[in-house]
């Protein structure tokens, strides 16, 4: 595994807080189904933005109706053997409890937790499409996953998103979960919901979780860096106009973006430590480094991992993908690291 550490604001005499790593080289698997991917996903995704472009205003959020389908179709998904899942309602969305047997009863005992958010763009996915997928990262960290089905576009704009994702947080406060040991994490649209719920927490006087991992995340609704990206025609499954197609479409207000709604363009004072994982031809590179740029100006840990030739959340692939099993496992890893910290802190005697 290659390593790069230093100060990505450019001044090489204070010492880095972000370390970038490049894991290994893309398995047989994955080199195999990247140029599929392109060919299949990237160019299908294509032609459905640009059939949206041309045939809809900008604006019309009715686009996104037929995104909201795709969840309930995804039921089938069933979580790995050995998971646990328990639905529990709030009054405007709603969320599951999934973990391990053998591993402890959130409804029972209260010692930690991660609070977990989808992707999708804001506009698809939910419980069912991402319910393997968190039951494997419950597995790899053994603790339990609260994932949050919160409210998307068209029926909410994501200043109520983030709303949702506060509530949750709040709830697991309120159950008796110490902040410290509530680790916020998501992929994608979610991945930026999680630096937004922390970012958020700070603002309402709420206590800081005790860490962020985000895979691939979507983390600055403004997509003019991405279209200038290297990687805007290697992605193999988004380009920066399907990125840009939910703002342009469903986040504008008064025709315009507020750069407040962008985890990217927030001081990241107090933050927790981080953990990111992108793939190195993904258009959303630029928003990792954008984040880890932000952790680096606030002082803030960020251990970031570029995968070679990943596809965008290839995490969800570990059924076959050897390097999805393997970046799952650092997640884990990186989970079970920050419980140890906060215990260990919890432990240590108050000065006098």
């Amino acid at each position: 595994m290659r390593t790069d550490s230093q100060a990505l604001t450019g001044d090489r005499n204070l010492p880095s807080t972000v370390t970038i790593e490049y894991p290994r080289r893309a398995s047989w698997v994955l080199r195999v189904a990247h140029p599929l991917s392109y060919a299949v996903l990237r160019m299908g995704m294509n032609a459905l933005v640009g059939l949206a472009w041309r045939g809809i205003p900008v604006g019309d959020v009715r686009i996104f109706h037929l995104s909201n389908l795709l969840d309930p179709l995804l039921a089938p998904l069933v979580p790995i053997r050995g998971t646990r899942v328990r639905r529990v309602e709030f009054p405007r969305f709603r969320a599951e409890w999934v973990w391990q047997r053998g591993t402890f009863d959130p409804g029972v005992n209260t010692d930690a937790a991660i609070l977990y958010f989808h992707g999708g763009g804001l506009v698809a996915c939910g419980l069912n499409s991402h319910r393997r997928l968190v039951s494997r990262i419950a597995k790899a960290s053994a603790t339990p996953v609260f994932q949050v089905d919160y409210r998307q576009l068209p029926k909410a704009h994501v200043t109520e998103t983030i709303d949702d994702c506060v509530e949750a947080y709040e709830h697991l406060l309120a159950q008796g979960f110490p902040a410290e040991r509530v680790i916020v994490a998501g992929d994608s649209a979610g991945g930026g919901l999680a630096f937004r719920l922390a970012l958020a927490a700070r603002e309402r006087g709420l206590p800081i979780p005790g860490g962020i991992v985000g895979i691939a995340p979507w983390a600055n609704y403004d997509s003019t860096l991405r279209y200038a990206h290297p990687n805007d025609p290697l992605d193999p499954m988004l380009g920066a106009r399907a990125l840009d197609t939910p703002a342009q479409f469903g986040l504008l207000r008064d025709g315009r973006l507020d750069p407040a709604w962008s985890a990217v363009n927030h001081d990241f004072a107090g933050m927790p430590p981080v953990l990111l994982q992108v793939g190195s031809t993904e258009v959303l590179l630029a928003d990792s480094h954008q984040l880890a740029d932000r952790c680096e100006q606030a002082g803030v840990p960020c251990r970031m991992q570029v995968w070679d030739r990943a596809i965008h959340v290839f995490q969800a692939g570990a059924d076959i993908l050897p390097d999805a099993r393997q970046a799952i496992g650092v997640i884990g890893e990186f989970i079970r690291e920050r419980l140890a910290d906060s215990t260990t802190q919890q432990s240590r005697p108050s000065a006098a």
